[in-house]
């Protein structure tokens, strides 16, 4: 790939499935950065791991200022503090995205830090299995709130100051929302009903938002597979 004066060159670790049975297998890639991110904000949440770690690092190559936020106090100010000895402009902000108050704390953190915020990244989140006859309801409450309603506080929050924008932003330009979501909210899954039906609220959350009455932001869902982390 040639690499203009503008672009990097980064390597990503990309986890590859299949090995249950080892330690999780990485297949790395060389991609070109193309800074295409500088002067954009973003929140990412469940960002001390797995997916949301690298979604971090891959919007702050892209020249993204970043607030990374998890439960995990101590995790996430480990990967942050790596992640700024690199350069990249990454802030962490630990709390429990169940809470309003986290809601609120990561929105005004963007305004206050970096002076607007472009791109939400719904990621945190856990699975607690049982059979569906056995499931509690304080697993199907825990799942409901961190899949589907702790990301609507978020998107609640967000999209104040989104509307506010739209007088001011270029034409077309709408701010970027995207929800992870899981092939278990479209398909089901044996012992998670609870998980499975929280992430199947995801996706019709994430379809709501282009006809709330203004567009103000251009939504997706990412409904990836099982993912080998390695353990912490």
């Amino acid at each position: 790939t040639r690499i203009d004066d503008h672009t990097t060159a980064s390597p990503y670790r990309l986890q590859y499935p299949g090995h249950r049975d080892s330690e999780p297998q990485f297949l790395f890639v060389m991609t070109a950065q193309s800074l295409k991110l500088v002067g954009r904000v973003a929140i990412v949440t469940g960002a001390a791991r797995g997916i949301g770690r690298s979604i971090v690092q891959k919007l702050a190559n892209e020249g993204a200022q970043v607030i990374a936020n998890d439960l995990d106090a101590v995790l996430l100010a480990e990967g942050v503090d790596k992640q700024t000895q690199q350069g990249l402009t990454v802030h962490a902000l630990a709390g429990d995205i169940t809470e309003q108050a986290t809601a609120e704390a990561l929105v005004s953190t963007a305004l206050e830090r970096y002076g607007d915020l472009h791109i939400v990244v719904n990621n945190a989140g856990y699975i607690w299995n049982s059979a569906a006859v056995k499931h509690t309801d304080e697993q199907w409450h825990a799942m409901l709130d961190v899949h589907a309603t702790g990301p609507f506080r978020l998107l609640r929050e967000a999209g104040h100051h989104f509307r506010q924008q739209v007088s001011t932003d270029p034409p077309g330009r709408l701010r970027k929302v995207v929800n992870i979501s899981s092939i278990f909210g479209i398909y089901g899954a044996a012992t998670q009903v609870a998980y499975s039906s929280a992430k199947a609220a995801v996706v019709g959350m994430t379809k709501h938002w282009p006809g709330n009455g203004v567009v103000i932001m251009s939504p997706s869902t990412v409904s990836p597979s099982a993912i080998s982390i390695p353990a912490s």
